[in-house]
């Protein structure tokens, strides 16, 4: 009896040290062995975060970026005020003990090296700089919004890595689901006859208007079953690109206008709607606004999102 348990003990344990202890990643910037249930992670972005929100491991953050937040926005030691986050989507993890690590564009290389994570997560585009930098400091996975899968990709090459596959994947027929009810309850209530089309616009103050033609709202807006009421270029992140008055002037009034704005000092919703050509479009426009410093998409959003904007448009139709 000690002999077979001595050999089942020494096969376990042998099995234990044969499994892999990293998974090596393919993304949108070449390739990352990983280390398994990664300690101290690094989020450069919303978009990460909100990944690593959704997979419930928010509590191994050590540092976080973003475009939105700045000096003023931070405590003696670094971290992110307690009132800067309440309210907003960084309230929806816990970042007690992350510390800021400056502009998703340019982070500050030697912070992000003193925290000594073992993985670096980020949202990346063509020609986006830095890569080698993060690489060397840890592995580092980057993921573009023009990418294949986008928030799918990256939900579910970091489930992989924490073991949160099934729960990946019940969030992703959770974001599938919710677009179909709104679907539906847009259907009973007659949208898609007054508009069975729409666009998705966003005006950044003093930088344009901007037609969304993927990933950023849109692709919920689809799946609530509007189509397309806009086609535009995607040269800018792959995503979108800048529209026209003259291009908005032209489109039918059963185009519903879906004003998009973007977050923080960006927002240039205001200035759009009191302009001509967002008077012309008044009757047809909602105004669909994001959590503050929320992600551009990810299943957190699309959760919040798609019932949000399903209720707005059911009141705009009454």
């Amino acid at each position: 009896m000690f002999r077979r348990i001595l050999l089942t003990t020494l096969a376990l344990s042998s099995a234990a040290l044969a499994a892999p202890a990293t998974l090596t990643l393919k993304h949108d910037e070449g390739a990352a062995t990983v280390p398994l249930n990664p300690a101290r992670i690094v989020a450069l972005d919303e978009e990460a975060l909100g990944w690593i929100y959704a997979l419930g491991v928010s509590s191994r953050l050590v540092g976080v970026g973003s475009a939105m937040l700045g000096p003023g926005d931070l405590t003696g030691d670094g971290k992110i005020k307690p009132e800067r986050i309440k309210g907003t989507f960084l309230a929806r993890g816990d970042l007690s003990g992350a510390k800021f690590v400056g502009n998703w564009t340019q982070p500050n290389l030697e912070t992000i090296l003193a925290l000594k994570p073992d993985l670096i997560v980020r949202a990346t585009w063509q020609g986006n700089g830095n890569y080698p930098q993060l690489s060397r400091i840890a592995p580092t996975v980057g993921y573009s919004e023009q990418g294949s899968g986008y928030w799918k990709k990256g939900l579910r090459d970091l489930a992989r890595v924490f073991g949160k596959q099934e729960q990946a994947e019940k969030l992703i027929k959770q974001v599938a689901d919710t677009n179909r009810a709104g679907a539906r309850a847009l259907q009973a209530a007659g949208v898609f006859r007054k508009y069975p089309k729409a666009v998705v616009v966003s005006p950044f103050k003093g930088g344009g208007t901007y037609l969304y033609t993927k990933t950023r709202l849109i692709d919920d807006v689809r799946a609530l079953g509007f189509k397309d009421g806009l086609k535009g270029d995607a040269n800018v992140l792959g995503v979108g690109g800048v529209i026209s008055d003259e291009a908005l002037l032209s489109l039918s009034k059963d185009t519903l206008v879906i004003v998009f704005p973007p977050g923080g000092q960006y927002n240039g919703a205001q200035d759009f709607l009191q302009s001509a050509v967002g008077q012309r479009l008044k009757g047809q426009t909602v105004v669909y606004t994001q959590e503050a410093n929320s992600p551009w998409a990810g299943p957190l959003v699309s959760l919040r999102d798609s019932p949000a904007l399903t209720k707005l448009i059911l009141e705009k139709v009454k």
